[in-house]
C-alpha cells in the first residue's frame, strides 16, 4: 500500500513541475526562452509517461 502512493506522489511532482514550466513559458517574452521552457515541460511529461504509463502525466499540450 505504501509503495502505491510513492509513484503517485512522483507523478504529481512531475505534473506540477511541467505545469510551472508551461506557465513560465506563457509569460516569457523571449521566443527562445519560451521554446526552451515548453520543451522542458514536454520532456517532463514524456518522462512521467515512460515511468508510469500513458495518462499518468496528462496535461493539455501547449
Amino acid at each position: 500500500m505504501g509503495n502505491e502512493s510513492r509513484p503517485s506522489a512522483r507523478v504529481r511532482q512531475l505534473r506540477d513541475k511541467a505545469q510551472e514550466l508551461e506557465q513560465a513559458a506563457q509569460r516569457a517574452t523571449d521566443p527562445a526562452e519560451r521554446r526552451r521552457l515548453t520543451d522542458e515541460a514536454m520532456h517532463i511529461r514524456e518522462k512521467s509517461e515512460r515511468e508510469n504509463g500513458p495518462g499518468a502525466g496528462t496535461m493539455d499540450p501547449m
